[in-house]
């Protein structure tokens, strides 16, 4: 059965080998010639959460980061460990000059339900990685102790991104983009039960209906 599922991603390749790699003027004979996406997005490996596929972006247009529960780790020293997500970021902000950086978590989200469990491993990669959010599941567990599982998940869920967007402004050329040259810094939840995107208000300290030039976007 696993040879026919590889089978079925050849035969996908080569549909898209005979739509992309097709006469000297292909898309990709032009982005052979480098790269220059206006996007850096962090997002979750979760295999229904797929950044490219969600914004209908064409090859070229977005660096993408993916990893359990869409973390910003604080800035470290480079000198101990592997850093494979502030790797990225370096590259995008400084190398890349990337103008946006999106950091999109959802609804469901498995790395923040191991967070959050009480019966998780008390070792592994896993434990160790999720703890980067172990302020934002402190803060929600305080502010909705009666709360299910569920719905503390959702909240953490978010509180995570948050965390997240603090963890970027440690990095000193994240911090230094963003003031001398307008680098943008958004947190975007996708709740894919329902196929909605809110948007974090830094202002409020809250999550909203995501909309473009003020005017909401209809909801499903």
């Amino acid at each position: 059965m696993s040879r026919m599922h590889i089978l079925k991603l050849l035969a996908g390749f080569r549909r898209f080998q005979l739509k992309n790699f097709v006469g000297e003027d292909s898309r990709y004979a032009r982005l052979a010639r480098g790269q220059v996406p206006k996007t850096l997005i962090i997002g979750c490996s979760d295999s229904r959460v797929d950044p490219a596929l969600m914004t209908s972006a064409s090859p070229g247009e977005l660096f993408v980061v993916r990893n359990v529960a869409n973390m910003v780790p604080p800035l470290e020293s480079s000198k101990n460990g592997f850093h494979g997500v502030s790797a990225a970021i370096e590259f995008a902000v400084l190398h890349l000059k990337v103008e946006n950086i999106l950091i999109i978590g959802h609804r469901q989200c498995g790395g923040i339900a191991a967070l959050m469990s009480s019966d998780r491993p008390k070792e592994g990669f896993i434990r160790q990685w999720v703890s980067i959010a172990e302020d934002a599941k402190k803060r929600v567990l305080t502010k909705y102790p009666e709360a299910d599982m569920d719905t503390l998940c959702r909240h953490c869920e978010k509180e995570a991104i948050v965390d997240s967007i603090r963890n970027l402004r440690t990095f000193p050329f994240v911090a230094e983009a963003e003031k001398e040259r307008g680098l943008l810094i958004l947190g975007i939840y996708f709740d894919l039960e329902v196929g909605e995107l809110l948007e974090y208000d830094e202002k409020r300290n809250e999550f909203a209906h995501v909309s473009i030039a003020g005017v909401d976007w209809p909801r499903p």
